[in-house]
C-alpha cells in the first residue's frame, strides 16, 4: 500500500471516521449454517473490527488485521471492555498475509482479487471464506469506491479456485449498495468437499 493509502486510512481512523459498531447483517444470514463457534479466524482489513468483535463473541480466536495503527487500537480497546480475546495484527497486506491456517477468513469492503491464491492456501482444509465487497454497478447510485476498487459485475459468478461455493448472491443491498455476498470453504486438492462439512 503506497505511504498516501496508508495514511488516508490512519486518518479515517484517527478521526472516528470508520464504519461503526456493528457488524454486517448479511454474516447473521449465513452464520447458523456456514461459520464455526471454534476455530481460528481472521478479519482482513477489519478496521475497527466490528466484525472481529462479532466473530471472538461467537467463541473463535480471532485476529484483527489493518494497516490503520488508530483502528487497532480502538479494537483492542472496545475488546478488552467486552471481555474477548481478540489480537490485533498492523500489517500492509501488499507485503505479507497474515500466517494460518485460519478456520474462518473475513473480508469486507477490501479489495482482495489478487490476494487471492494467498488467502485460499491459508485457509484450513474446510475453512470458510466470507467476502462482502461492492461491484462495479455500484457507480450507478455512489461515486465511491471508485472503479479501481470495485469487483466485476459476475466476476464470482464461477467462484474461487479452491473453494466451494456455499453462498453467492450480487445485488442492490438496504443501504443502496450494489454488493457481491460470497461464502466459500476450502476444498481439498482434489476438488471434492471436505469429509464433515
Amino acid at each position: 500500500m503506497s505511504s498516501f493509502d496508508r495514511e488516508k486510512w490512519e486518518a479515517r481512523y484517527r478521526d472516528g471516521r470508520g464504519y461503526g459498531g456493528a457488524p454486517d447483517p448479511f454474516l447473521d444470514e449465513v452464520a447458523a449454517r456456514f461459520l464455526p463457534r471454534t476455530g481460528r479466524a481472521l478479519d482482513l482489513a477489519g478496521g475497527t473490527g466490528r466484525h472481529a468483535r462479532w466473530l471472538a463473541q461467537r467463541g473463535l480466536e480471532v485476529t484483527l488485521c489493518d494497516i490503520s495503527p488508530s483502528a487497532l487500537q480502538t479494537a483492542a480497546s472496545w475488546a478488552q471492555e467486552e471481555g474477548l480475546a481478540l489480537h490485533t495484527s498492523e500489517l500492509d497486506l501488499d507485503e505479507a498475509f497474515p500466517e494460518g491456517p485460519w478456520d474462518v477468513v473475513l473480508v469486507s469492503f477490501f479489495l482482495v482479487r489478487d490476494l487471492l491464491p494467498a488467502l485460499v492456501a491459508q485457509l484450513s482444509r474446510g475453512g470458510v471464506f466470507v467476502l462482502v465487497h461492492p461491484t462495479r454497478r455500484n457507480l450507478e447510485r455512489h461515486a465511491k469506491p471508485t472503479e479501481r476498487w470495485l469487483l466485476e459485475d459476475g466476476e464470482l459468478d464461477e467462484g474461487v479456485p479452491g473453494l466451494l461455493t456455499l453462498h453467492h448472491e450480487e445485488g442492490f443491498r438496504e443501504g443502496g449498495r450494489h454488493e457481491v455476498r460470497y461464502v466459500g470453504r476450502r476444498v481439498s486438492s482434489s476438488g471434492a468437499e471436505p469429509p464433515g462439512s
